[in-house]
C-alpha cells in the first residue's frame, strides 16, 4: 500500500467511525471509539483492552487502558443502535456483490477458565469441539455469496444463571433478561428482522436449531423461508402420504402410531440410485466442491400443527460417495420448482457463518475481552463494528493482496512493553 492509498483508508476509516459516534449519545466517547476501533483492526495476536491501549497510545498506556476500559466495560452505549449503524453503512458495499440471499442463525462459545464472567456454564463450546466451560452467543448474519455481517448479537444466560439473583446483579445483567432456549432467542432475532425491515433472505441454520419444530413452525408463520440441518431421525411422511390422506387423528408422542412415518435416513437409505445427483456449489481452495445429493418432497410428522396445516417440504440428503451412508439432512420450504443445484448452494451457504466467527476471533478478536459483566459485551459490538469496515474495504483490495492486508499504520510499542499474559513478561 503506497501513501497516497493509505490515506484514503484512513479518511475512509475516520467517516465509518464518524458515523458510529452519532448513535453514541456523548461526545467524550468519540475518542475511546475511534481508538478500540482502530486497536481492533491494527495487527497483533492479541486484542484485549491492554494491547490495544499500548499500540493506540504508546505515550500514556496507563491513562489509555483506563479510558478504553471504561469505554467498553462501563459506558452505558447502545448495542443495537451501533450495529444498526455498522448495518446502515455496511449493506450497501455488500449488495454491490449481490443482494442478500441468506439470514444465518449460529452461535459460537468462547473458552473461560473462571466461573465468575456472565454466562459462564459448563456447556457445549463450537471453538473446543466438546462441552467445557464457556460463554454462548446466538447470532443472526445478513449474507450474500459475497460477504456475510452479523446484524443482531445475544449472550445466552442458562438457566442457573437466570435464577441467581447474586451473580445477575453482581454482573449486571438486565433485568428484562429471562431465560430463553437457543432456538428461542434465534427465533426472536428472526422476528427482529422482519420488524426491522431487513432485505429477506432464506433462513440457514443447523441441526442444533433446524431440528426443533417450534422455531421452524414459527418462522413459517412469519413467511421466512428456510434450509435448515436436521438430524436423520426426525420422522417424515414419505411422498403420497401423510395424515389428511389417512385421516388419522393426531397425537402427542410424535405421531409414532401412524404406518406411514419413517425417520428421514430410513428414506434416504430406500431411494433408488437414479434420485442422487452430483452436484457443484462453490470453488473451494483448490478445486469445486461437489458431492451427491437427493431431495424428496415430505411432510414433517410434529406436534406443532394440525393435520390440515401440514405442507409439504423439500428433505435434502448429501450422500458423498465413499461413505457408507448419508452424512447431512436438511428441511427446506422452499418453492417446490426450485432446482436441486439452487437448493444445494443455499443449503451450503451457510459455511459464511463460520468464516465469519473465524475472521472475528482472529482478525479483530472477539473473544479476547476479559470483562465478566453483561455490558462487557460492548466488545462484541466494537468488533462487529470494525469487521464491517473490513467487510466494506475488501472491494478496494487488489485480488492479489491478502484479505487480512493491514489498512492502518501500526504505532510503536514503548520500550519493554510487554501484555499481561505474554510468555516474555514472566
Amino acid at each position: 500500500m503506497n501513501r497516497r492509498d493509505g490515506e484514503k483508508v484512513e479518511a475512509r476509516f475516520a467517516a465509518y467511525v464518524a458515523g458510529l459516534a452519532g448513535v453514541l449519545g456523548h461526545a467524550d466517547r468519540i475518542g475511546p471509539l475511534r481508538d478500540y476501533c482502530t486497536g481492533l483492526v491494527l495487527p497483533g495476536e492479541r486484542k484485549s483492552v491492554e494491547p490495544m491501549a499500548a499500540k493506540t497510545a504508546p505515550a500514556r498506556t496507563a491513562a489509555q487502558h483506563q479510558s478504553l476500559l471504561h469505554f467498553v466495560g462501563v459506558a452505558s452505549w447502545s448495542d443495537e443502535k451501533v450495529l444498526a449503524k455498522v448495518r446502515e453503512m455496511v449493506l450497501p458495499a455488500m449488495e454491490r456483490q449481490g443482494p442478500i440471499e441468506a439470514w444465518i442463525i449460529d452461535d459460537t462459545g468462547f473458552p473461560k477458565q473462571g466461573k465468575h464472567s456472565v454466562g459462564v456454564q459448563h456447556q457445549y463450546c463450537g471453538q473446543l469441539g466438546k462441552e467445557a466451560n464457556c460463554q454462548v452467543a446466538v447470532s443472526l448474519s445478513i449474507a450474500n455469496h459475497s460477504a456475510s455481517l452479523p446484524v443482531a448479537y445475544r449472550l445466552y444466560l442458562p438457566k442457573e444463571w437466570n435464577k441467581d439473583r447474586v451473580r445477575r446483579n453482581k454482573t449486571g445483567v438486565p433485568r428484562d433478561i429471562t431465560f430463553k432456549t437457543k432456538p428461542e432467542i434465534a427465533l426472536d432475532q428472526i422476528r427482529w428482522g422482519c420488524e426491522a425491515g431487513l432485505p429477506r433472505g432464506v433462513a440457514l441454520m443447523d441441526g442444533a436449531y433446524g431440528t426443533d419444530s417450534r422455531l421452524r413452525t414459527g418462522m413459517t408463520a412469519l413467511g421466512v423461508s428456510y434450509v435448515v440441518g436436521i438430524q436423520p431421525k426426525i420422522l417424515v411422511w414419505p411422498p403420497g402420504t401423510g395424515p389428511r390422506r389417512r385421516g388419522r387423528p393426531l397425537n402427542n408422542t410424535g405421531r409414532r402410531d401412524e404406518p406411514d412415518l419413517i425417520s428421514a435416513k430410513r428414506l434416504a437409505h430406500g431411494l433408488p440410485k437414479d434420485a442422487w445427483h452430483t452436484i457443484r456449489w462453490r470453488e473451494g481452495s483448490s478445486e469445486w466442491l461437489s458431492s451427491r445429493f437427493a431431495r424428496v418432497r415430505v411432510r414433517v410428522g410434529h406436534t406443532q400443527l394440525k393435520p390440515e396445516l401440514l405442507s409439504e417440504e423439500w428433505l435434502l440428503i448429501e450422500w458423498p460417495v465413499g461413505e457408507v451412508e448419508p452424512t447431512k439432512y436438511w428441511l427446506s420450504t422452499l418453492p417446490a420448482d426450485i432446482g436441486l443445484r439452487e437448493l444445494v448452494d443455499l443449503a451450503k451457504l451457510r459455511w459464511r457463518i463460520e468464516r465469519d466467527y473465524l475472521e472475528l476471533k482472529q482478525e479483530v478478536g472477539l473473544g479476547h475481552f476479559e470483562g465478566r459483566g453483561w455490558r462487557g459485551f460492548h466488545h462484541a459490538t466494537m468488533c462487529i463494528a470494525a469487521y464491517g469496515f473490513l467487510i466494506s474495504e475488501r472491494e478496494t483490495i487488489p485480488p492479489s493482496r491478502p484479505r487480512s492486508t493491514t489498512i492502518l499504520p501500526t504505532s510503536v510499542l514503548p520500550d519493554g512493553y510487554r501484555p499481561r499474559g505474554s510468555p516474555l513478561a514472566a
